[in-house]
């Protein structure tokens, strides 16, 4: 099974290539020379992002404010760099998991290649064959991380009104409208 493993990556972004409506969505992770970029949907990038969130906030809570884990992310973390070239997709992401590693005091991604075969979500190991990028990050790099995703999902096309579908720059055919456009 080939795993990239970054503990802890120089940098893990999600970002994308393309214009609003039709942007391929990435997660890219960078040490040194190495980088991995895998692709996945809109809707993972968000979801990851929303779940790395809550899961620090969690922690801060059941420490009583101990954890290593900033409320904010802190000043000087933003990235907001394009992602780095060459994107070379390795693998388009299925399934992903979110764990923190109380002895490390780190939040480990771990996003495994789409497969056909069943994955049990309580036991996500891998086939064989199955590619997976697993990166451990600080409480900082992943409020950091979290930050970035839900502003780069916010940044598609502004949603309808009425029907809260996206706009294109030429209107939509709204269904709240009777299919006329908007």
């Amino acid at each position: 099974m080939p795993v990239h493993e970054y503990d802890p990556p120089e940098r893990f972004v999600a970002g994308t290539v393309g214009q609003p409506g039709q942007r391929t969505f990435f997660l890219q992770a960078r040490a040194g020379a190495r980088l991995t970029s895998v692709a996945l949907e809109k809707t993972q990038v968000s979801a990851l992002a929303e779940r790395v969130g809550e899961l620090l906030d969690e922690i801060v809570r059941r420490s009583g404010g101990a954890a290593p884990v900033p409320a904010l992310p802190p000043a000087g973390t933003e990235d907001t760099a394009p992602l780095d070239l060459p994107i070379d997709e390795e693998f388009r992401v299925g399934t992903m998991s979110l764990a923190w590693d109380g002895e490390r005091d780190v939040v480990v991604i771990e996003c495994f290649e789409v497969s056909e075969t069943e994955v049990d979500p309580e036991q996500p190991e891998p086939a064989p064959d199955q590619n997976l990028l697993r990166v451990s990050l600080d409480g900082a790099a992943a409020r950091a991380f979290a930050a970035r995703s839900l502003a780069l999902v916010a940044a598609g096309r502004p949603p309808c009104p009425f029907c809260a579908g996206p706009l294109d720059p030429a209107g939509h055919v709204c269904p709240r409208a009777n299919g006329y456009r908007r």
